[in-house]
């Protein structure tokens, strides 16, 4: 009898996922519904549709990824934490750590997964972030470790690529993936106004001098990054 009120009482925790992709989402859904103290609560696509959810289903933890239908999962985080700071976030994407991580904990996140290890370590990520830890691989906290205490030698130096802002590395990245400038302002949801003023700020930044070196350039670090 004690053993069964004590699972009775047992707190749930409350799952927001968001991703592009449906047959990702159904597939980490099963993972998690394995584990009787997790449930989804809600699934989205996109920016809008994530935000609406988060403000109907009260999650505990959202599972982001960067790429979304609309949108960018960087600035849903920052939105969600202006919301609602109680909702912890974790993200989980095929982008390597060293191009996001960063971003995301600035962003408001608590932690960053990449996709190819999420089959193993997604679960413990989930309680990991839940508990209120930060979670990051072992390379990538020591890389911030060395970066914010600046260890000469093992100062890691950046990329030109990574002093680009949030939004301009967005414009840059899709770019990359062939979009134009009205496309790029569709999918991000702003003015192509907006977004050539995002593509001179780039140039400048890289020292690029045309349009179609940009385009180049962005190219070829989708293809380096992928």
């Amino acid at each position: 009898m004690t053993s069964s009120k004590t699972k009775a009482s047992q707190r749930v925790a409350r799952i927001l996922i968001v991703d592009d992709h449906p047959v990702v989402r159904e597939g980490l859904a099963m993972r998690i519904s394995k584990h009787p103290d997790l449930e989804v609560c809600g699934n989205a696509a996109d920016v809008a549709a994530a935000l609406q959810l988060v403000a109907s289903t009260n999650p505990d933890l959202a599972i982001i990824d960067i790429a979304l239908k609309t949108g960018n999962g960087i600035e849903l985080i920052k939105r969600i934490k202006a919301r609602d700071d109680s909702v912890r976030m974790l993200v989980w994407s095929m982008y390597n750590e060293t191009l996001y991580a960063e971003r995301a904990l600035r962003a408001g996140a608590l932690g960053y997964i990449n996709k190819e290890h999420a089959t193993d370590k997604i679960i413990e990520a989930i309680r990991h972030v839940l508990d209120g830890k930060v979670y990051l691989s072992g390379p990538m906290a020591d890389q911030i470790l060395h970066r914010a205490v600046g260890r000469g030698h093992e100062r890691v130096e950046r990329s030109p690529v990574e002093g680009l802002s949030d939004r301009e590395l967005e414009v840059f990245q899709l770019i990359g993936h062939g979009l134009d400038t009205h496309q790029v302002a569709e999918k991000m949801r702003v003015s192509p106004k907006t977004v050539e003023t995002y593509r001179a700020r780039i140039k400048e930044k890289l020292n690029l001098s045309s349009g179609p070196e940009l385009i180049r350039r962005s190219a070829q670090w989708v293809v380096e990054n992928a």
